[in-house]
């Protein structure tokens, strides 16, 4: 493994909010607890990198101070607020304004209970939360500005997880910015959903997406050394079981050279440019032996996004997530819709069965994948190698954008994994065979209904709750299937969601 994600140098910022009405003594015991709430969640062991404390702020100078210099700190990704005392919101409004970094609102209290028969109105004064963060509140949602709201007792489990979440995505959203995505070929065979507005995508997400001529991936791949595909089939007889005619006394053998030399030329070019995602497209390969498969399947486990057929949308969505999730155990994958199983007239279920070319990640596999060599009859090449597998079962989210003119919709939907009702041996390609919530026909009627893609980025250590961060950050809309959903409901959130939109940038100031 060879992974492009780190959390390393990554930081949360924590500003408490007072006011210098109660005297220097309060202020005091506000940075006492706001330092000992800091240490305890860093110490809790649930959060993903470190928040650092940057103190309590009583003045509209102060707030302003620190938003601007937490706007210029690359390590700085996100700010955590609290009000500890009473904070007069109008101090906050020019710091608001000027700020560029995710905000999560910590409504909490320092202590988990009332001491009923020792309080006063000291302790009042000092710890009213309940009071300062509903001021604080206000004045956020009069400047309509975007943020998380976490409620409940900071020790608490709940409130830790709710708060890496955030974390995770805030992670996600910096790794956007600039993300750069390298098209292998162009999108494919005039098909609208995987295509869009660069120029849009760049404006709200960061992305920057570039062409790369195939023929520049082919003489990378004329110059790899013998000694290093050599080394790379060591990597996969390490990893993988070959099936006998990809082992090296095996007909085929010859194919799996030709992966490896693939993956690391692609590699390479990755590398050069800075990529973190890229697509390709089987109808332009030229100079290149087959379909890059393989390549594209250890890519995506190392934390590359991926699309295929051009889909840059799939695959900065794809790197987005494997960022969100790094280091969680469940695995992340790009997918596609591909065949319906109409099982419940038998006391079965409906499901789909997920599957592509070639190209699913290994991490979502349920055992040690098998690396096969087949013909594949489309693209017109060599038989390309590839890791077959099924994936694991269990919950999981699948998750795409689309442009929808004007704007990007986020679609999610909550799925369940299974194992295929029959062994599937002329099929030798990964796959993955799930349910959507709240079942397959209100599910796929609502995915169409919001113009959703057939391809999926897929995740089983994700849930809704990421999407929604990421979409308030992005300020995106976001559309939900989950149990709760009815084809009724869904339809007037869409109806709804058109009005706001529409009406958006006005609204915004």
């Amino acid at each position: 493994m060879h992974e492009n994600i780190s959390f390393e140098n990554l930081e949360i910022w924590f500003v408490t909010g007072a006011q210098l009405l109660y005297g220097g003594e309060t202020v005091k015991q506000v940075d006492a607890h706001s330092t000992a709430m800091v240490d305890g969640l860093n110490k809790g062991g649930k959060l993903p990198y470190k928040i650092v404390r940057k103190g309590t702020v009583n003045s509209a100078a102060e707030i302003s101070d620190k938003f601007r210099a937490a706007n210029n700190d690359p390590k700085c990704v996100g700010i955590m607020t609290w009000m500890h005392t009473f904070s007069p919101a109008k101090m906050w409004i020019g710091g608001l304004k000027s700020s560029r970094k995710p905000i999560l609102h910590l409504h909490t209290q320092f202590q988990r209970e009332i001491p009923w028969s020792e309080i006063d109105m000291d302790f009042m004064n000092l710890n009213q939360s309940a009071h300062g963060d509903r001021e604080f509140g206000h004045v956020m949602s009069r400047m309509r500005k975007a943020r998380k709201v976490v409620v409940g007792f900071w020790e608490d489990d709940d409130v830790q997880n709710g708060i890496a979440v955030w974390m995770r995505v805030c992670a996600a959203w910096n790794d956007a910015g600039g993300m750069r995505i390298l098209r292998f070929g162009d999108n494919m065979n005039n098909v609208a959903v995987t295509d869009g507005d660069k120029v849009e995508a760049e404006m709200v997400f960061g992305y920057h997406v570039d062409y790369c001529p195939v023929g520049d991936l082919a003489a990378v791949v004329a110059k790899v050394a013998e000694a290093d595909v050599d080394a790379m089939i060591a990597v996969y007889e390490k990893e993988y079981v070959f099936a006998p005619n990809a082992a090296k006394s095996g007909p085929d053998h010859r194919q799996v050279r030709e992966a490896a030399r693939i993956e690391i030329a692609l590699r390479q070019v990755l590398e050069a440019a800075g990529a973190k995602a890229f697509t390709t497209n089987f109808d332009a390969l030229h100079g290149l032996d087959q379909l890059p498969g393989l390549a594209s399947q250890r890519l995506m486990a190392d934390g590359y996004g991926f699309g295929a057929e051009g889909d840059w949308k799939t695959a900065a969505l794809l790197r987005t997530m494997k960022v969100m999730a790094h280091r969680l155990p469940g695995g992340t994958s790009f997918l596609e819709d591909y065949v319906y199983h109409f099982g419940k007239h038998r006391n079965g279920k409906d499901a789909v069965l997920q599957a592509h070319m070639l190209e699913i990640c290994p991490t979502i596999a349920a055992h040690q994948p098998r690396l096969e060599v087949h013909p594949l009859g489309i693209g017109g090449k060599a038989a390309p190698a590839r890791l077959v597998f099924t994936a694991k079962p269990g919950h999981g989210v699948a998750a795409t954008v689309v442009d929808m003119g004007g704007r990007f919709r986020l679609i999610v939907n909550d799925v369940d994994c299974g194992a295929p009702e029959a062994d599937l041996p002329k099929l030798p390609v990964a796959r993955a065979f799930w349910t959507p919530r709240p079942d397959l026909s209100v599910a796929a009627h609502a995915w169409i209904l919001a113009g959703g893609t057939h391809h999926t980025s897929f995740s089983y250590d994700l849930t809704p709750e990421y999407f929604e961060d990421f979409a308030e950050i992005a300020d995106i809309e976001l559309s939900t299937i989950d149990a709760s959903t009815t084809i009724y409901s869904f339809k007037r959130d869409l109806k709804l969601n058109e009005i706001y939109y529409m009406f958006n940038r006005a609204l915004a100031r």
